[in-house]
């Protein structure tokens, strides 16, 4: 979904966390076809995975850690959270970042590549 709907540049680095899923070798294929450098964090550095750790810490604490009735349930909260809050209006608070959301800082990097 990053690549599709990201416009994400041949080369561009995919950073995970060490977990099966991101190590399996149908993601590493997935990867290195769509053109992208896969990356993993070390082993018990949790410096390696502090701004993803931060993001998962936002959606617990927006969404909540509960029972959700299916699957197709808690797939629609997560993505309702991901594209209509975190992308578009929760502004990074930092000014390095302008105080933009990340929308608005992908879109001035895209700009200023583009100049």
């Amino acid at each position: 979904m990053a690549h599709g709907q990201g416009g994400l540049e041949p080369g561009c680095v995919v950073h995970s966390d060490r977990g099966s899923e991101y190590t399996s070798a149908q993601f590493r294929d997935r990867i290195r076809g769509l053109g992208l450098r896969g990356s993993c964090g070390r082993t018990g550095s949790c410096f390696d995975n502090a701004a993803a750790e931060s993001f998962w810490a936002l959606l617990k604490e927006e969404i909540g850690t509960r029972t959700w009735p299916d699957r197709a349930t808690a797939r629609a909260e997560v993505f309702s959270f991901i594209e209509t809050f975190y992308n578009r209006r929760r502004l990074r608070k930092h000014r390095t970042f302008g105080y933009l959301t990340p929308a608005e800082t992908r879109q001035r990097q895209q700009h200023t590549l583009a100049a």
